[in-house]
């Protein structure tokens, strides 16, 4: 899809193919660095994969590219609200390379995303963000989204998620 000119110009954003993974791994990766947890990434190739193009496929994911060099990517699922008996997008990463950041890119995927979860019929279009990521919450707010302060996420991994699928087992 080739996003407004006036906003980005020459940015494209598409769809990623399977010949994309170890693009999509190495921008994970530059994302997780980003964020102070290299450390967390055990995804392999054969991972990324299997979560994008296996069947049934878990994610998906775009590509951000300007004049053919990928500047960043979003990796979304779907969600679904109880509330609202309607799907919803859910948007696990978004990033945008260093060198290419405060040209209206992220913003451009944010737009791209927000066209899906539209013509898909989501009654939301929700992410996480770390608290100390200033320059993506002035972002998102500008976007029009709001925090959900009143909601804590909890997490169960590792031990702590066998223990717990194993219990009366």
């Amino acid at each position: 899809m080739q996003v407004n000119e006036a906003e980005a110009p020459g940015l494209v954003i598409r769809t990623a193919v399977e010949d994309d993974v170890p693009l999509v791994l190495t921008l994970i990766m530059e994302l997780a660095e980003y964020e102070h947890m290299a450390d967390e990434v055990v995804a392999t190739e054969a991972d990324v994969h299997r979560a994008l193009f296996g069947a049934p496929p878990y994610a998906e994911a775009v590509i951000a590219t300007l004049r053919e060099t990928p500047v960043g990517f979003a990796l979304f699922f779907h969600s679904f609200s109880t509330f609202l008996a309607k799907p919803g997008l859910y948007l696990e990463d978004l990033y945008v390379k260093e060198e290419f950041r405060g040209r209206g890119f992220g913003r451009q995927l944010l737009v791209h995303l927000a066209r899906i979860a539209t013509s898909r019929g989501c009654g939301r279009f929700e992410w996480s963000v770390l608290d100390w990521n200033e320059v993506a919450i002035r972002s998102y707010r500008r976007a029009g989204a709001v925090a959900m302060d009143e909601w804590t996420v909890y997490r169960l991994t590792g031990d702590a998620l066998d223990r717990l699928a194993a219990e009366g087992a």
